[in-house]
């Protein structure tokens, strides 16, 4: 099949099969608009079962960015990439550089951030060899502590007040005190969201492929631990998806017995139509390019000038943007993902091509 006809190719600009003999190095780099700027996205390593795995992530991740920045008012387009391999066996320091020679090529029309599998460390390694990388910066940060390039402690908290709003939609409480959250995934973003739900008094459940992740959130938050796919049959207030995307689909779906699903992971839906599926079984859903803009919103700032203040603000606009989505879907009797999508089309569509500067603002 021709990557042109594929199911998830969507009009991209750009798609770049990258292999590198000397590192190792496998790589697919997907750029899907550079309508309002510079395609930032996150770089991603993980075992992909075959290619063609690998190749529809990227191609359903990069859209997803483009969605997800036009939401957030930033002034950029939307990219991904992905190496595939083992993160926790197959990565060297040779292979982050030959990672970073692969985005240098595309001469700033992609820009890398830190994903599932990469960490600001191996960002810092691409940037020996690439200046298009963000989520490096050491600075104060918008919530008062020193920032060393780590988006997730922003997109945990994004995801945060998206749960708030979430729940005062769906079950017309301003308080998570004795609101029952279901984590799937305690990676750097559930970890975090975890410790601002036990702050707020929310009880939590966790599970994790990382046994020794689960232990540890149990023991800092209380958390009950949960064996591998149960974490979709618990009887809770809030689903928060935060590891691989796709959980929602036809396995999974009947099986909820959330009143909400609000999570950070990328492409939560395995198709367009299970949105409606979960808003026919009455299940409140946050789209995820919508609640899980904090980290984009952490690093596209380096470009600007990482200006805290502004930051913080931007990242608590993410609860008034799903008030509006939310409001419009009930009015409309529609599933959230679909306004959504109209929302970021509109922006899209209306705004002028604009640019960022191709290197960090001093």
């Amino acid at each position: 099949m021709s990557v042109f006809d594929h199911h998830d190719f969507r009009d991209h600009e750009q798609v770049v099969f990258w292999n590198d003999p000397e590192t190792g190095l496998k790589a697919i780099m997907a750029v899907h608009s550079t309508t309002r700027g510079p395609a930032l996205g996150g770089c991603r390593m993980w075992p992909y079962a075959s290619d063609a795995h690998a190749l529809a992530d990227v191609l359903r991740l990069s859209r997803g960015m483009t969605l997800k920045s036009a939401l957030a008012n930033l002034p950029l387009g939307g990219g991904k990439a992905v190496i595939i391999g083992d993160p926790h066996g197959d990565k060297t320091p040779a292979l982050m550089e030959g990672m970073g020679r692969a985005i240098e090529s595309l001469n700033g029309r992609y820009i890398a951030a830190e994903d599932s599998g990469t960490s600001v460390i191996d960002l810092k390694r691409m940037n020996t060899v690439t200046r298009h990388v963000v989520g490096i910066a050491d600075v104060p940060g918008w919530d008062g502590r020193m920032r060393y390039g780590d988006p997730s402690p922003a997109t945990a908290f994004g995801c945060f007040v998206g749960i708030q709003s979430a729940v005062r939609h769906k079950l017309g409480r301003d308080s998570l005190e004795g609101i029952s959250v279901a984590i799937q995934g305690v990676g750097n973003v559930g970890r975090h969201l975890a410790a601002l739900l036990d702050s707020a008094g929310a009880e939590l459940y966790v599970c994790d492929l990382q046994p020794d992740q689960v232990r540890l959130v149990a023991e800092l938050h209380g958390a009950k631990s949960v064996k591998g796919d149960a974490i979709f049959d618990l009887e809770v207030d809030v689903l928060a998806p935060c590891a691989m995307g796709a959980v929602l689909n036809d396995d999974t779906i009947p099986r909820l017995r959330a009143s909400i699903v609000a999570g950070s992971a990328n492409n939560q839906l395995a198709q367009d139509h299970h949105g409606d599926v979960l808003a026919a079984r009455g299940i409140l859903y946050a789209p995820d390019y919508a609640i899980n803009a904090g980290g984009i919103i952490d690093v596209a700032s380096e470009y600007e000038g990482y200006d805290r203040k502004l930051v913080r603000r931007r990242l608590e606009g993410i609860g008034a943007t799903l008030d509006a989505i939310f409001t419009r879907a009930r009015a409309r009797g529609v599933s959230p993902h679909r306004i959504a999508d109209e929302l970021a089309v509109q922006r899209l569509r209306a705004a002028p091509r604009l640019a960022l500067p191709l290197t960090r603002a001093a």
